[in-house]
């Protein structure tokens, strides 16, 4: 094993530790793919198993949904949902919004320092906001016609 990917993984297994979550050899192997670089990612759980069968480990899409489930549950990650039927996995665990590229269907961080929320509405009776997540959508122009 290279020095690289010793990294990597001892990233990984420490922030599985972070996070109390015990480190199985799945588990390790897609916090590698998450964390070991150092660098925050928006993942689908389809994007994160493609990547782990690239990188020859032996994982199936159910593991990946609930270890990601798992990691969330740790607050290691935070799920992020996009649409009624599509979320994504960010490990970037500050307060931050989105950006959601309609046509290529990616999730990407939006400057936090460019928003600005003066007020929310107040919580019904019995309730407190946990969170507020804001995911601004991006298209391209429509192009003007010419008359």
């Amino acid at each position: 094993m290279t020095q690289i990917a010793d990294i990597e993984i001892r990233r990984g297994e420490s922030w599985l530790a972070e996070g109390g979550v015990r480190p199985t050899r799945q588990r390790v192997a897609l916090a590698k793919l998450l964390v070991g670089d150092g660098q925050d990612r928006h993942v689908t759980a389809e994007s994160l198993f493609e990547a782990a069968r690239e990188a020859g480990e032996k994982v199936s899409l159910a593991t990946v949904y609930n270890t990601l489930k798992a990691f969330c549950d740790a607050g290691l990650m935070q799920e992020v949902t996009v649409d009624g039927s599509r979320s994504y996995f960010d490990t970037n665990m500050d307060e931050h919004p989105h950006f959601f590229w309609e046509g290529a269907g990616e999730l990407t961080d939006a400057p936090s320092s460019e928003l600005k929320i003066e007020r929310l509405p107040a919580a019904p009776e019995g309730t407190e906001i946990a969170s507020v997540d804001v995911v601004i959508r991006l298209r391209p122009k429509a192009k003007a016609t010419r008359d």
